[in-house]
């Protein structure tokens, strides 16, 4: 669909809605095209997406440290 700006002025949202549900929508100066409003790809998160493809184990990071690391941490050497 194409339609003046002064008609996308006036009908915003429902060429937002109609260009989301896929239509084309160009806006035209006169006879001439300038702009075209296109949809945003929507994509969902997805928890858990590496799930069962990583191998090996992690360090446990709540884990305390031992007396060595300790030291280390606190500035001794």
């Amino acid at each position: 669909m194409q339609v003046s700006v002064e008609a996308a002025e006036s009908n915003l949202s429902k060429l937002i809605e109609a260009a989301a549900k896929g239509e084309d929508v160009v806006i035209a100066q006169g006879e001439r095209p300038v702009a075209k409003l296109v949809p945003i790809p929507q994509r969902r998160f997805k928890i858990g997406i590496l799930k069962d493809q990583l191998i090996g184990s992690a360090p446990d990071f709540l884990a305390p440290l031992s007396e060595d690391e300790l030291s280390l941490w606190e500035g001794g050497a």
